[in-house]
């Protein structure tokens, strides 16, 4: 546990003493258990017993409310509740008792992951009164469960918190949705054979002329394994100059491409805005818009491309739903805003080179 107005550089550090431990969850795998899906289905009764009992004292306040001392010395009686959940998506499917490969906000089918619309958000009335059902038979239970479209854990940590709804306070996740995820699979759709290649975009990055604002890659960006968040963020600052009048494969035009990239790359700068507002919330939905104009170039291409395609939109529409189904004035926990360019660890030196002045 951590107080979320001390910076990330502080509290991410252990020696800085700025985070509190609450316990511990078991990580035993129940190897013991042979059957794969009754072994899966233990773990997640197992995660929620244990989130359970972390979490009774902020059921029990949440009602009652405990009186707590501010910074300014004033006592005032406050109410804990459940507000956001950050995690990765394989975290967010474990939480919402969501299937894998579904979203775990709204109610967007399968088949429909890729499509530009806005779905309603998960029933969680419905999860509730399906869940109520776990004390009784089985068979009724497992029924609901299959009907509803959720996992069937015995009673969920999330079902006796009062004033919480899980399915809108999972948030978006920038380090693992975002940056490993979205910016992934754009540079495996751009170094594809049938596209760019990545000896095109690598030949580029070696080109490139020392610059005291940007992270020079002299070993290309395409075989990197490995990369981190900053990394990425340093591969955003120069992706859409790597392909501007880049030839395609087959010698077609990549107009289409650029906007689609461009319109990727706006959208993942805009999320990770401290706040939204109207205005930061109407630049994403341009940003949207651009990128589902332009995005079947990738799967007219074919190739690797199609799986690739299919395996980005479950984190893409949950990182997008994230941004519509919270509220316009939100705070996203990433605290730099922008894709600012700064010196690679010791352990990544060999790989990046960054070049600056001195006055």
């Amino acid at each position: 546990m951590t107080i979320g107005n001390i910076p990330k550089e502080i509290h991410q550090k252990l020696s800085c003493c700025a985070q509190m431990l609450i316990g511990y969850i078991p990580t035993n795998k129940l190897e013991g258990i042979g059957n794969k899906a009754t072994c899966c289905r233990a773990l997640a009764n197992l995660f929620h017993s244990c989130m359970q009992i972390l979490f009774e004292p902020i059921a029990s306040h949440s009602k009652a409310g405990l009186p707590m001392m501010s910074s300014d010395g004033i006592w005032r009686r406050c109410y804990p509740i459940l507000a956001n959940f950050i995690g990765d998506y394989p975290e967010q499917a474990l939480v919402t008792c969501t299937y894998y490969g579904q979203c775990p906000k709204c109610e967007v089918p399968c088949d429909r992951l890729g499509d530009y619309d806005t779905f309603s958000s998960c029933d969680y009335g419905k999860a509730l009164e399906t869940y109520i059902l776990a004390d009784g038979n089985v068979r009724p239970f497992h029924a609901a469960c299959r009907e509803t479209g959720i996992k069937p854990v015995v009673h969920p940590f999330w079902e006796t918190l009062p004033h919480a709804n899980i399915y809108i306070s999972i948030t978006l996740d920038v380090l693992h949705q975002l940056l490993q995820g979205v910016m992934k699979h754009i540079i495996e759709w751009l170094s594809d054979p049938l596209m760019f290649g990545p000896w095109g975009i690598d030949v580029r990055c070696r080109l490139m002329p020392p610059n005291h604002q940007i992270t020079l890659f002299p070993r290309g960006i395409t075989t990197l394994s490995r990369v981190s968040s900053k990394e990425h963020k340093n591969m955003c600052q120069v992706l859409l100059g790597l392909i501007v009048n880049l030839q395609l494969a087959n010698s077609s035009s990549s107009a289409r491409v650029l906007k689609a990239v461009r319109g990727l790359l706006n959208f993942l700068y805009l999320a990770q805005l401290p706040s939204q507002t109207n205005v930061t919330v109407s630049r994403l939905e341009h940003s949207l818009v651009t990128f589902h104009k332009n995005k079947d170039i990738f799967m007219d291409l074919g190739g690797k491309n199609t799986s690739t395609f299919r395996k980005f939109t479950a984190s893409f529409i949950t990182a997008r739903q994230s941004c519509y189904l919270a509220p316009l004035i939100t705070t996203i926990p990433s605290k730099q805003s922008s894709f600012t360019s700064t010196l690679p660890r010791t352990l990544i030196a060999q790989r990046t080179t960054k070049t600056n002045t001195t006055k």
